[in-house]
């Protein structure tokens, strides 16, 4: 879900080239959903193994990595640690969502409605522990770093941003900034072009760069009064936000009042699920840690063609097309580094 500042933020448009040499933090379970989301048959049904097993999440993890790779990106991965009880509530609403939307993709599978059974299988996605857990497999033999977060996986990727341990958060959310990330990248992830709800209509999907201090500067607020706005709009720890006020108003009634609770007392008949000073302080001082180490290594071929053609029914021919890109990628970028060692 995530905090809805698409219509405040006026993002930077990128290439990859641009971002060729940067290190960027990926929020690891946004990404699984996008694939998992995406990566679908023509009647919404995910991709599988002989055995039955889900494999759309390693499909976007093998290529579209590998080609982040090619293109000179270091790339590091986050996952979720244990939700904060605030968030207890999205959680309930997503997978009801999802419990609905599995309803719904049956009845259109039996009806022969693909459209809609494809718009339902990819409301239904659920990335559960043994998804993560082969998320992590890969990433591991194609030699590149994950990190277990103690709780919110953007908390702890906006964290590592801010020490300089990577350059950017790459995220399609906006949370990582109310987190306090330097750098936001989004569409880094996802196909370059994306279909329009009910429509068949197409539109370009570009890399894109929000900076958290221009972001801040252009709406002429603090940080504090950023996670104020986000919270009167709505948060995973408050998703319902305070009814009838979008970001506009919200900026408007933080810039007027200074604060939220100074713009609480205008709008009496505001609820939210928990104190809002603790729904701030999540945001202020998230639980993350610094017991990690980043390290990139060489792709285990071997290990990652018994995964993914001797387990999980790959194509061996395209999976090792794919292995020699990385390997190729590997050796330029470890090239690189060693000469700028060299030469510093």
């Amino acid at each position: 879900m995530g905090v809805k500042f698409g219509d405040i933020v006026e993002p930077k448009k990128v290439t990859l080239e641009e971002l060729s040499n940067k290190t960027v933090v990926f929020d690891g379970h946004n990404v699984l959903y996008q694939f998992l989301a995406i990566i679908r048959g023509q009647a919404g049904e995910p991709l599988k193994d002989s055995s039955g097993q889900i494999t759309s999440h390693l499909s976007g993890l093998l290529y579209r990595n590998s080609n982040l790779m090619e293109a000179g990106l270091k790339v590091v991965y986050v996952f979720d640690g244990k939700p904060h009880i605030f968030k207890k509530e999205v959680i309930d609403i997503r997978n009801e969502v999802r419990r609905e939307a599995r309803t719904q993709y049956v009845k259109a599978l039996e009806k022969g409605d693909k459209e809609s059974a494809k718009r339902y299988g990819q409301q239904s996605v659920v990335a559960s522990t043994d998804i993560v857990k082969d998320a992590k497999r890969l990433l591991s033999l194609m030699g590149l770093p994950w990190i277990q977060a103690p709780s919110e996986g953007e908390a702890q990727a906006a964290y590592m941003t801010s020490k300089n341990a990577v350059w950017a958060t790459a995220s399609q959310d906006f949370d990582s900034v109310l987190y306090g990330a330097p750098r936001l990248v989004r569409n880094l992830s996802i196909s370059g072009r994306r279909k329009l709800p009910r429509k068949n209509v197409f539109i370009k999907i570009e890399p894109e760069i929000i900076e958290y201090q221009k972001l801040l500067s252009d709406l002429q607020l603090t940080k504090e009064q950023l996670i104020d706005v986000a919270i009167l709009i709505g948060t995973d720890y408050n998703p319902e936000g305070v009814k009838g006020i979008g970001p506009k108003t919200a900026i408007k009634l933080i810039k007027k009042h200074g604060n939220l609770k100074a713009a609480l007392t205008q709008v009496p008949k505001a609820e939210f699920p928990h104190p809002v000073d603790e729904i701030k302080e999540l945001f202020l001082k998230p639980e993350v840690t610094d017991d990690y180490k980043l390290e990139w290594k060489k792709p285990d071929s071997a290990g990652i063609l018994t995964y993914l053609c001797g387990e999980r029914s790959f194509s061996r021919d395209r999976v090792l097309q794919t292995i020699e890109k990385m390997e190729k990628s590997y050796n330029s970028t470890s090239r690189s580094t060693t000469l700028d060692k060299w030469f510093k």
